[in-house]
């Protein structure tokens, strides 16, 4: 295994849909789909789908932290748990079907004590294999320490394994100062993390090319979500546009993004087309319903569309 996921925050996705969205009324739903979620399980839920294959490291507790794990049995993903006291999160995504409009309830993690998410540092430590990038992905519950990502990112210098880090916030700011392979934030999030804020494209292009020259990133990823994203490394900066398709759901879009872009780079792609095709993963996803995430067949007809138009 060359890529492994890491989820902290972990959920069942319940995903259904009503006619309508009206307060004070009992909603009838239509009978729910359940998906394993959380962003490094999502991430490595995509990476299956597209053809690969990755180590979810992952925390799960209560009972609906064995139907998570149920879940990802089912789509044959490769896991080490961690059990927790706390029970794992229940997250749910409505669409109303007379505006096509989705509503997303996430809900927020149980607190974890310091034992259950040190663990995650022992295991990456003793995995025998050699592994070529470590996904951190995803929001810190409570009782998770700000740094805990630049801690991942500490392990995997020492390790000379890749980080790709995809979340927010201070999270996002202590990964960068310990220094990442590759970030993926959208505009909010690279705005959480700049020193002014980024009002245009020539002030996310400068503050990229501070992070690259500080080694605080080797690469940053702007998502610009249907615009598709902006690569800006030491080599190049570059425009992905996103392909144009239809819209069902817009639920792991991001994550699906990342997967495209880590299995990419693992198959030996450049760091421009990991992200043209973590673009159209990201589009694929687009075109799923509820939290299905990228279908394989999607992606690489998109994929190949886009090369044809360059």
């Amino acid at each position: 295994m060359k890529i492994v996921t890491i989820t902290l925050n972990s959920t069942i996705d319940l995903n259904t849909s009503v006619n309508h969205v009206i307060a004070e009324n009992k909603l009838r739903c239509r009978v729910p789909n359940y998906d394993a979620g959380g962003g490094g399980l999502n991430v490595s839920r995509a990476i299956k789908k597209l053809g690969g294959n990755s180590l979810a490291i992952y925390l799960a507790g209560g009972a609906n932290g064995k139907v998570l794990n149920q879940l990802l049995d089912k789509e044959e993903i490769n896991q080490v748990v961690i059990q927790i006291k706390g029970m794992t999160r229940e997250n749910i995504t409505v669409s109303e079907e007379i505006s096509n409009q989705q509503y997303r309830f996430v809900m927020p993690g149980p607190e974890l004590n310091k034992d259950e998410w040190e663990k995650c540092f022992e295991i990456l430590n003793n995995l025998n294999e050699k592994l070529d990038y470590i996904v951190a992905s995803g929001s810190l519950p409570k009782g998770v320490p700000e740094d805990f990502y630049a801690r991942v990112a500490k392990i995997g210098t020492a390790k000379n394994i890749r980080v790709i880090v995809d979340t927010s916030g201070k999270a996002l700011y202590k990964a960068v100062e310990e220094g990442v392979f590759l970030i993926k934030p959208n505009m909010r999030e690279i705005n959480d993390i700049a020193e002014k804020p980024i009002h245009n494209e020539k002030d996310l292009i400068e503050f990229s090319r501070h992070l690259l020259k500080n080694k605080k990133a080797e690469n940053v990823v702007i998502s610009l979500g249907a615009g598709g994203a902006l690569l800006i490394s030491n080599e190049k900066v570059l425009q992905v546009k996103s392909p144009t398709v239809p819209i069902r759901s817009k639920v792991g879009a991001g994550d699906s993004m990342t997967a495209g872009i880590v299995l990419s780079l693992e198959r030996g792609k450049s760091v421009y087309e990991a992200v043209k095709f973590g673009v159209a993963a990201g589009a694929a996803a687009v075109m799923s319903s509820g939290t299905e995430l990228c279908g394989r067949e999607d992606t690489e007809r998109l994929y190949l569309n886009m090369n044809s138009l360059n």
